[in-house]
């Protein structure tokens, strides 16, 4: 049973890497804008070597920053529950930490896939089509990886 859990919590800390850095990082889109390459995160944007802040207060922007946000943080807690679950206190003996851990992982899997689904929609359906040479970039993939890696964190 411990070799499962530890596969859990392995998968769970790589998840969770991948989340901070796919949240924190401005390669979401690449794309091509007056014969520049350009691309963006959902944090900044970068055009001819210099980057700005996101300063629009687009709500699928910030629905976006907010489930990725909230999926790091039950995730983190997750792994803290999953360490914890190896530990043996005798006050918590009715309190299952390892069940909670994976209800945790699940959670962040949900918030995740919601942040994800969000931007891939508008993108698809309104920027996709403002900009015509672009492409999801590594960020992006990133945030796909962090999805399939908390959803087996959960699962163990």
């Amino acid at each position: 049973m411990y070799s499962f859990m530890g596969g859990g919590l392995f998968c769970a800390m790589v998840g969770n890497i991948l989340l901070v850095v796919s949240t924190a990082t401005d390669y979401w889109m690449q794309y091509r804008l007056s014969g520049s390459f350009a691309h963006q995160g959902l944090w900044r944007y970068c055009m001819s070597g210099k980057c700005y802040m996101q300063t629009d207060s687009i709500a699928y922007w910030n629905a976006t920053r907010a489930f990725m946000i909230l999926s790091g943080m039950s995730c983190f807690a997750g792994i803290i529950a999953g360490i914890l679950s190896f530990a043996h206190f005798s006050a918590f003996e009715r309190f299952n930490r390892s069940f909670a851990a994976g209800i945790m992982f699940f959670v962040s899997t949900l918030f995740v896939l919601l942040a994800m689904a969000i931007y891939t929609g508008v993108t698809v359906n309104f920027l996709g089509k403002r900009f015509g040479d672009w492409r999801f970039s590594w960020s992006y993939i990133l945030g796909w990886v962090a999805l399939l890696m908390t959803f087996f964190a959960g699962k163990n």
